[in-house]
């Protein structure tokens, strides 16, 4: 599909080296010294976005060194820090946009500018979305949301895990700062509850159906004893194994008793004290200003000003495209009678696709994910000239958020590699994933996807690892997809075939029922069946999916209209290129360009169709 160009969002001026024209010798210094400066200025906004979110700085392993003070810190979610986040961006906006970009190289020019479009964007969402959680300029800057806390984000979801994955303990020091966040983790839930009252001042109160899942989490997290909880047992662990001495546990107890778990009943209350005036609708169209809030969010998302009704029918068209591509590959599995969606949800049925639903039949399913990356690796240098570590494992959702949590998602490691980068796969359920899916996934979340495209950034100035664009990112996430199917990997495996398609044609299915929800006012029971029929989940897992749609409006959209555009950006160097074009170049300088608009990336490879060898 062809979307036009001038659709998508470039937050500035285009790009232009002056320099271009003049004798190396005299451009040489000029552009040398003006490159320095911008690059000083990004690298202090880039301490500044660690300093306004020190959760970002524990992912990437950054809460060392010179920022070791971070290391005892974890962001504050209250409202009075959010404003003054919202200033600090505001001065650092002023600041970037003073930069001569003319007098950079294209490099550096290209770093402003996406820097640039990031903050225009941030702050954009806090003055049309003034409510929830304007997530953009954080290390979950995929998951701005008009709510505060949902079954899929907060504290709740994210401090437990940050502590028993990334926080590292290595001195005495490094277990007084795990107290020190054990301390701050409960702060923020108390900040987080001010809020959610706050908002609902506002008329903006989480769907009554999630209401009940979120609060339901919370006081499952408040009554699990201390002793059981993961980031208890890590702390014990990681004590240990560093040859601490000390009453670690007996203290980290003492917090979760006295604070966090008071803290969570809090917040599971002040939600349930609104569940009678809540909506029932999973939509976002009920509230306040919805229409303008879901706008920013679909912008924000894409990084393109397409409508809401643009998207929707555009998702359609995409849907029946697939539909007639999967018809061929069903019937020659007998599958010959129903809508493809039908065929697809008879297929997931089939007792040898699928694994034991117990624990051995996850440890299976964990396995069998670590033979596929096994199996892609050797192939990664025909897609790629310049290859990285990869460096990742594979762990179910734990099981005390798996009911809110996504069915897939990939978190970062450590800039240094101390930390693999982490791939979750829910397995509340595994009927979920019938084998013939499991390949697809893993190329999205681990590699080539989002690990493996992850660790690219880590070579570009860190305000760049820092700052993520959701139609970038997910649009990678598909064509990584894309790269294993042309890598080979279903040439002797037709079921994996379907699978890849059932894939696409699933994100193509999210452009459709995401704008339902919140444009057209599709009800939630409306929206799962329509997904079902078009995809052939399980209802479990279609519930799963919709069930984040409602409470992060927007963010499916990025998916396919990402993978689309760089898939036009590829078509149109290929028909430039000709016999020039090569698919490892074109590949490199996508992946190596790192998040940024889909409009900059189109720059991007222009830039690189300049420079191939005539």
């Amino acid at each position: 599909m062809t979307i036009d160009r001038r659709d998508f969002l470039t937050g500035t001026a285009a790009l232009a080296a002056s320099t271009a024209l003049a004798p190396p010798a005299l451009a040489q210094a000029p552009v040398a010294d003006a490159d320095a400066a911008a690059l000083a200025l990004l690298g202090q906004q880039a301490d500044a976005l660690l300093t306004a979110y020190p959760d970002g700085a524990a992912y990437l392993g950054l809460d060392q060194g010179k920022r070791l003070a971070l290391k005892t810190r974890l962001t504050d979610r209250s409202a009075d820090a959010e404003a003054a986040r919202r200033s600090a961006a505001a001065q650092r906006l002023a600041r970037l946009q003073r930069i001569d970009r003319t007098a950079l190289t294209p490099a550096v020019a290209t770093h402003v500018e996406t820097v640039i479009a990031a903050h225009e964007i941030a702050l954009d969402g806090w003055q049309r979305m003034p409510v929830g959680d304007m997530a953009f300029l954080s290390n979950n800057n995929y998951r701005s949301t008009p709510y505060v806390v949902t079954q899929g984000n907060g504290a709740f979801v994210d401090t437990p895990d940050l502590l028993e994955n990334k926080h590292q303990v290595a001195s005495r020091a490094d277990a007084e700062a795990y107290l020190a966040r054990l301390e701050a983790y409960a702060g923020q839930l108390e900040a987080e509850t001010r809020r959610i009252q706050a908002d609902a001042g506002q008329n903006v109160l989480l769907p009554a159906p999630f209401n009940d899942i979120t609060a339901a989490q919370l006081r499952a997290g408040a009554a699990q004893p201390a002793a059981e909880q993961g980031m208890i047992r890590t702390l014990a662990e990681k004590t240990a194994k560093a040859g601490l001495t000390g009453d670690w546990t007996a203290r980290a107890t003492a917090i979760v008793d006295r604070r966090i778990a008071p803290a969570l009943v809090q917040q599971a209350d002040t939600l349930a004290s609104f569940r009678s005036r809540a909506p029932e609708d999973g939509g976002m169209w009920r509230m306040p200003d919805a229409e303008n809030r879901y706008a920013w969010l679909a912008e924000a998302a894409t990084t393109t000003k397409r409508t809401p009704d643009e998207i929707h029918a555009s998702g359609l068209e995409q849907c029946r495209a697939y539909a007639a591509e999967l018809d061929p590959l069903l019937r020659a599995q007998g599958l010959t009678q129903g809508t493809p969606g039908e065929r697809l949800a008879a297929l997931g049925k089939r007792p040898d696709l699928l694994f034991a639903n117990n624990d051995a039949g996850r440890a299976e399913l964990l396995a069998y994910l670590n033979t596929v990356v096994d199996r892609l690796r050797p192939g990664l240098p025909q897609a790629f000239g310049k290859l990285v570590r990869g460096n990742l494992v594979i762990k179910r959702v734990p099981p005390a958020i798996e009911n809110g949590a996504p069915n897939g998602y990939a978190g970062p490691g450590a800039l240094d590699g101390s930390t693999p980068g982490i791939y979750y796969i829910n397995l509340r359920d595994t009927a979920n994933w019938p084998r013939f899916e499991l390949a697809t996934l893993t190329f999205h979340e681990g590699i080539p996807g989002h690990i493996w495209q992850g660790e690219y950034t880590f070579d570009l100035p860190l305000i760049r690892t820092l700052l993520a664009f959701n139609a970038y990112s997910e649009g990678w996430g598909l064509y990584a997809e894309q790269i294993g199917a042309e890598l080979g990997y279903y040439d002797d495996d037709p079921l994996g075939r379907i699978g890849y398609l059932q894939s696409m044609n699933f994100r193509a299915a999210r452009l459709v029922v995401d704008t339902g929800l919140h444009h057209k006012r599709w009800s939630v029971d409306q929206a799962v069946r329509w997904l079902m029929a078009a995809t052939g989940y399980t209802e479990s897992r279609a519930q799963s999916e919709i069930n984040r749609y409602c409470v992060w409006p927007g963010q499916a959209l990025g998916y396919k209209t990402g993978h689309n555009e760089i898939n036009r950006l590829r078509d149109a160097a290929r028909q430039r290129l000709g016999a020039r074009f090569d698919v490892r170049g074109f590949n490199d300088a996508v992946v190596q360009a790192g998040g940024m608009p889909l409009g900059v990336l189109g720059k991007v490879v222009d830039r690189w169709c300049e420079t191939v060898p005539a």
